[in-house]
């Protein structure tokens, strides 16, 4: 047996009607939709530029700190029972020894004041 059920209300079968109309696709009014990939390639355009504008910005090349000539030096070879103190207090000529070491430690780039047999020293002239 089957069953019949009257509804009072009537039934709609036309949809459409009581749809809200729907947003156009695609871009509106100028915008610009990226895919993953575009959004990717802005990156690192992006971070590219960043990048050159840096470089750009920090290539001033700074050689010393003092602009000028350089420092008038002559070339002492350790010998056998120098030390740095003893060629510093030789250099400085009655000066401040401590001022004359640290400048030739800076001159040659030394870490501390030893120094091997035979080795070089760029030591400065007095003034």
């Amino acid at each position: 047996m089957s069953t019949i059920t009257l509804s009072h209300h009537p039934v709609r079968t036309d949809t459409r009607a009581t749809r809200a109309p729907r947003a156009p696709r695609g871009p509106v009014g100028g915008s610009v939709r990226l895919t993953r990939r575009g959004r990717l390639v802005v990156l690192v355009v992006g971070l590219a530029a960043a990048l050159l504008i840096g470089f750009f910005v920090t290539s001033g090349s700074v050689a010393t700190e003092r602009p000028g000539q350089p420092e008038p030096t002559r070339v002492v070879m350790v010998g056998s029972g120098d030390t740095l103190w003893g060629i510093a207090s030789e250099a400085s000529a009655g000066g401040d020894v401590r001022d004359m070491l640290e400048r030739i430690k800076d001159l040659n780039h030394l870490d501390s004041g030893m120094v091997t047999l035979g080795q070089r020293l760029h030591v400065p002239t007095t003034d």
